[in-house]
């Protein structure tokens, strides 16, 4: 989650929200990623759909049965599908998205017994740490709307 953690430090510095993502593989990061949709003008930049497209790469299949994903924040109903399309066994999470996470907040795709795969989540490693980012970002944010 370190790691992750210091992704999200690489997305705060552009003035995004600060989210990162890492997935491991046999004890070793294989991928990283984080949010980049101002940047990118992308939907689609969030830390873990880069962290998985990366992975994917590194491993040659889309099937990332082997691998853990970290994230500093619950995963959104995009990324959270994209976890259990990618059939990743293990998410790890930092701090919870209460308005809008989709591991156990609002709901939780990532254990729901109609698909074909569920997710294994382990919650609030370093959750001050990551909380605390989220917080500090959204302060300085409004801050600067004032």
């Amino acid at each position: 989650m370190r790691e992750a953690l210091r992704q999200a430090k690489k997305a705060y510095a552009l003035e995004e929200t600060p989210i990162g993502c890492v997935i491991v593989y046999e004890g070793r990061v294989i991928a990283r990623g984080y949010n980049r949709r101002n940047t990118d003008g992308n939907t689609l930049a969030h830390a873990e759909l880069t962290a998985i497209r990366k992975a994917t790469k590194v491993l040659g299949d889309w099937r990332l049965e082997g691998c853990t994903i970290y994230v500093t924040l619950e995963p959104c109903p995009m990324c959270a599908g994209a976890i259990v399309q990618a059939r990743i066994p293990t998410c790890v999470i930092g701090c919870m998205n209460p308005k809008a996470g989709c591991a156990g907040s609002v709901i939780n795709l990532l254990d729901m017994k109609g698909f074909n795969h569920q997710v294994s989540v382990r919650r609030g490693v370093l959750e001050e740490e990551c909380s605390g980012l989220m917080k500090q970002f959204f302060r300085e944010l409004r801050q600067k709307k004032e």
